[in-house]
């Protein structure tokens, strides 16, 4: 008996597929090369910040003859839009952006991104199909908790649901109390969050004493921060749901610009129709490392109108693999963290996903942690401690093992100490959106 390919089950179910999912890789790299081509000398004759780095890094867009050559341009960061605050970074008049989007800038000056018409299609269609890979279907109702505003999810996502032909309930986030009450009143066949929010609607639902796993609730499609395997499945199987992850950065587009399928959730596909990924070694940039070896994910857009960008540096660190369901396009592994959110403790490299994957093999602990860095009166050493709920059901007896447990595992595969201090259930805070992990405590220099 054969297996059905994702084409023949797609079909089966009223989707079609759209033509460059399916075309081969040599044809999706000679499409990328014409694009690249393209782009390169858009972004030199439209964009100052660009001429002035490509004159000053010795290159020009007639330098790039093969896909490789675009390791000798250089890196655009967060900092460069920063610099270009607020419309310095845009390659078309102001009468031509429809549309912008921007950073919150609490971690210093907003990053601000503009979109065309065409860009905002665009956008529209590659979140469409990322959400019909994880399983979305036209005709769905869609319950999107993504936050609106000028943060790109929360608009990133509806337009793509719309255009994918879905029912859209712009709910947006927070608001938990009603997100039930709509979950259960106009019976939503896919739910679009953040996974750490998700958890707080899921724990919500049981302190009401209703079972999360009772909803109408199919998919999830789940982004905006890293989560693990675990997570996945304590989701899942607490939902009665299928959860796939959806890629995207505001500098890049937003939501969409690589998704998960549903059939293989093996990691998300980048749509390399529009964007060419590499992986740079994050401690000596100017080595691209190969597929399959882990470092930071960089991106050069290949469409974009309104704001090209080239080598964007994500800080995302994951690795680059074969395409699956999309065999054409590469797929990103688990992102293991971002190199602004590790945390070097006595010379150690930690990420809470780690933390995160080691507690949720632990069944008396719960997936609500945070994570404290403290530094001691009079020591010169950093002291991590790992604060984590118990599950209800825990016993004192099994809160003492689950804290043994964690500490020793930790150290094993981490390689570093830390202090565990097991709290109550509903004691720490909950996600609205994005969840912050972690909390510096240390005296400030």
């Amino acid at each position: 008996m054969t297996t059905p390919t994702a084409e023949s089950a797609l079909a089966t179910s009223g989707a079609v597929l759209d033509r460059e999912e399916t075309i081969s890789r040599d044809e999706l790299e000679a499409l990328q090369l014409s694009r690249l081509q393209h782009t390169l000398a858009y972004a030199y004759d439209r964009v100052p910040l660009y001429k002035r780095k490509f004159d000053e890094a010795g290159v020009h867009p007639t330098d790039l003859r093969e896909l490789s050559d675009l390791g000798k341009f250089p890196f655009t960061t967060k900092e460069d839009l920063r610099l270009e605050y607020p419309f310095g970074m845009f390659a078309v008049p102001q009468q031509e952006v429809a549309r912008i989007h921007a950073s919150s800038g609490t971690t210093g000056r907003a990053t601000v991104v503009g979109y065309t018409k065409k860009d905002l299609a665009d956008w529209a269609k590659l979140v469409a199909r990322s959400l019909r890979a994880s399983g979305v279907r036209p005709g769905m109702k869609v319950h999107n908790a993504y936050g609106y505003g000028l943060f790109t999810g929360g608009m990133g996502a509806h337009a793509g649901a719309e255009a994918l032909g879905c029912t859209v309930i712009p709910i947006s986030g927070g608001q938990t109390e009603r997100q039930i009450t709509l979950i259960q009143d106009f019976k939503p066949d896919a739910i679009l969050a953040t996974p750490t929010y998700l958890l707080t609607i899921a724990d919500a639902m049981m302190k009401q004493g209703i079972d999360p796993a009772s909803t109408s609730l199919k998919y999830a499609v789940l982004g905006a921060e890293p989560w693990t395997e675990e997570m996945r499945h304590e989701l899942e199987v607490t939902m009665n749901i299928k959860a796939c992850d959806i890629y995207g950065l505001s500098e890049v587009m937003g939501p969409g610009v690589a998704g998960e399928a549903v059939e293989t959730q093996d990691g998300s596909h980048i749509w390399e129709d529009h964007f060419r990924p590499e992986i740079i070694d994050a401690f000596d940039p100017s080595v691209v490392l190969g597929d399959g070896e882990p470092g930071e994910l960089v991106f050069t857009s290949l469409t974009k109108e309104a704001l090209p960008i080239i080598r964007y540096r994500t800080k995302d660190l994951t690795r680059l693999l074969p395409g699956t369901a999309r065999p054409a396009h590469r797929r990103m592994g688990r992102i293991t963290g971002r190199s602004d959110d590790m945390i070097i403790l006595r010379g150690v490299n930690l990420f809470p996903s780690q933390i995160e994957e080691i507690a949720l093999r632990i069944p008396e602990l719960s997936p609500h942690f945070q994570l404290e860095l403290t530094r001691p009166e009079g020591q010169r050493m950093d002291q991590l401690t790992v604060k984590i709920e118990r599950r209800e059901s825990v016993t004192v007896e099994g809160v003492a093992s689950a804290a043994r447990v964690l500490k020793e595992q930790i150290k094993i595969h981490v390689g570093s100490s830390c202090a565990v201090n097991v709290v109550e259930p509903g004691s720490l805070e909950r996600s609205n959106g994005k969840l912050r992990r972690i909390y510096d405590l240390r005296p400030k220099a």
